[in-house]
C-alpha cells in the first residue's frame, strides 16, 4: 500500500469527489470527504454540484410517490427521505382541488416555456393541457 506522501494529490481529490456522489456511500463519509476537499482547497467547485445533486435526488423521490409501479415499501421509504429533508408531502388541507387542479396546468404550463425540459416531457405537457382544455 503506497504512503500517503506518494499519493497524487488530483487523483485523491477526485476519489473523495466519486465518493460524495456515490449512493452506497454514508452520508457521515460523505461529510468528511467534503470536509477533506475543504482541507485540500479543492472544495470550492463542489458546493453547486452537490446542491444540484441532493435536489435530484430529492426529485426522484417525489416521482417515486407518483409512479404507479414502485411498491408500497419504496413509496413510504421516499416520503419518510422527503420528511427528513423538510419537504410535505401531503396536500395541504386548505388547498381547493380547482385550485389544485390550476396549479397542476400552470406546472405544464411553464414546462412548455423551460429550454430545460425534454421534448417527450412536453410533448406529455401539451397532450395533458389538451386534454383538460387549458390550451
Amino acid at each position: 500500500m503506497a504512503s500517503s506522501r506518494n499519493k497524487s494529490p488530483e487523483r485523491v481529490a477526485a476519489g473523495l469527489k466519486a465518493a460524495i456522489h456515490n449512493p452506497r456511500v454514508s452520508e457521515t463519509a460523505k461529510e468528511q470527504a467534503y470536509e477533506k476537499l475543504e482541507t485540500m482547497g479543492a472544495a470550492e467547485d463542489m458546493t453547486d454540484v452537490t446542491d444540484e445533486h441532493a435536489t435530484r435526488v430529492l426529485a426522484g423521490y417525489k416521482a417515486a410517490l407518483h409512479n404507479d409501479r414502485v411498491s408500497p415499501e419504496a413509496k413510504k421509504h421516499a416520503r419518510e427521505v422527503l420528511e427528513a429533508a423538510g419537504y410535505s408531502i401531503e396536500k395541504d388541507p386548505s388547498m381547493t382541488q380547482d385550485e389544485h387542479e390550476k396549479r397542476v396546468i400552470a406546472g405544464y404550463k411553464a414546462a412548455l416555456h423551460n429550454p430545460r425540459v425534454s421534448n417527450d416531457a412536453k410533448q406529455h405537457a401539451m397532450e395533458y393541457l389538451q386534454e383538460v382544455g387549458a390550451l
